[in-house]
């Protein structure tokens, strides 16, 4: 239940907190920054004590065996770590993020997460390849390639915009192709990786921000631009009031979040006559606009999901299964592959081999340890684990469509026979 910020502050006043035993930071630049005050604000009410870390004061160090990490030349033993990375130092705070990921210490956001998020072309992809709703999207490289991309988005006018940016900054809308082409080049010659993306109309100068909390919207906000201003962005002067979310902008949102590895996100969305369509995802969303537009605890939220999702660390399942000698993850795509359409799963592994299937990826779903009589779909996608180079044998002959039985080994007393 989402508590607001009038009755958390209730409740947290009238009744003493034990102190957990949590060694919590934050990682960021701005300590007096709206955002992280209010979760510095919220973590001691909670009696958590939060230590806020300039990201750009880490040092890491790796040696022979082991790896290790400094914060203004003091050892860095905490916990849990909620980062507030901003977009100018992305590298360097990727890479601190790693490196505390490596060391066993729990983070609200990864940092492959962060970095997915960040690029406007990856974030698509992914979110499209897994049938998330996104505006149609094209990436340009040369100037003799914007008339298609416009063509191919449906038209003009068209929203162009740099593959890196962060509250509107770098995004454009333009009219016609000749304004369209001048503005690439202008930004190709600067060095710019280029999107050509659809225009919503209906959208215009509005989107929502949806505001995502482990797997659920714990708020949401209505931004509208000012004036001329197509870009609704609270940063830009932009206004902000309170939404009632529908269902389906719920879980395109968390959708959104969960397939680009983020814990804590703020999903904009647009509202397109044929239901949401997934324009960006924040990995450091600012809490001020949208604490004030809907009066909901944001901050408080965050901390509480951390300190109950701080025991459960997530792992690299590939890289944790490698470190047996000559095992691992292979993922088979059905689509890539549609002689195995209709088959049982059982068909694509010789009759001597264990069927090592963790999980069949279906419908936006995953079915475990499913079985082998489970015919094939064209949109499956198979993940399985052992002997690499077992199963890659096993699949290879499954796509070749050649019987099974001819691959077995036969017994001694069949040879002899």
């Amino acid at each position: 239940m989402t508590t607001t910020m009038e009755e958390s502050d209730v409740n947290l006043d009238d009744e003493p907190i034990d102190e957990i035993d949590l060694r919590l930071a934050i990682l960021s630049r701005g300590p007096r920054l709206y955002s992280t005050r209010r979760l510095v604000e919220e973590a001691k009410k909670r009696g958590l004590n939060p230590y806020v870390a300039d990201p750009m004061k880490f040092s890491l160090f790796v040696a022979d065996g082991r790896i290790d990490i400094l914060h203004n030349g003091e050892p860095f033993n905490y916990d849990a770590v909620i980062p507030r990375i901003g977009h100018s130092i992305t590298k360097h705070g990727v890479a601190v993020l790693r490196h505390m990921e490596q060391l066993g210490i729990w983070t609200a956001n990864t940092g492959s997460g962060i970095l997915k998020s960040r690029d406007k072309l990856h974030a698509s992809q992914i979110l499209a390849r897994n049938r998330i709703p996104v505006p149609r999207t094209t990436y340009v490289r040369d100037i003799i390639d914007v008339e298609t991309a416009v063509d191919f988005v449906g038209g003009l006018p068209v929203v162009i915009k740099v593959t890196q940016g962060t509250q509107g900054q770098g995004v454009f809308l333009r009219h016609t192709i000749r304004e369209a082409r001048n503005l690439v080049q202008g930004l190709l010659l600067t060095g710019r990786s280029i999107l050509i993306q659809e225009y919503i109309a209906e959208s215009h100068g509005k989107d929502i921000r949806a505001l995502v909390v482990g797997d659920k919207v714990v708020a949401s906000m209505r931004r509208r631009a000012r004036g001329r201003e197509f870009r609704s962005n609270y940063h830009l002067n932009g206004t902000v009031e309170n939404v009632d979310l529908p269902k389906e902008f719920e879980e395109a949102a968390c959708r959104a979040a969960r397939v680009l590895g983020l814990h804590i996100a703020g999903v904009d969305l647009l509202e397109s006559t044929n239901g949401p369509l997934v324009l960006e995802v924040n990995s450091s969303p600012g809490l001020e606009g949208i604490e004030k537009a809907s009066g909901v605890n944001v901050a408080g939220e965050i901390i509480d999901y951390v300190t109950s999702e701080t025991a459960f660390s997530e792992v690299d399942l590939d890289q944790l299964l490698r470190t047996v000698p000559g095992a691992g993850v292979l993922s088979l795509q059905i689509r890539n592959h549609p002689v195995l359409v209709g088959q049982p799963l059982a068909s694509l592994f010789n009759s001597n081999v264990e069927i090592p299937v963790f999980a069949l990826s279906r419908d936006n779903s995953l079915l475990w340890n499913p079985s082998d009589e489970l015919q094939l779909r064209y949109e499956d996608v198979l993940i399985c684990y052992g002997e690499l180079t077992e199963l890659r044998s096993s699949l290879r002959q499954a796509m070749l469509e050649v019987p099974q039985q001819a691959f077995d080994i036969p017994s001694s007393e069949e040879t002899n026979a």
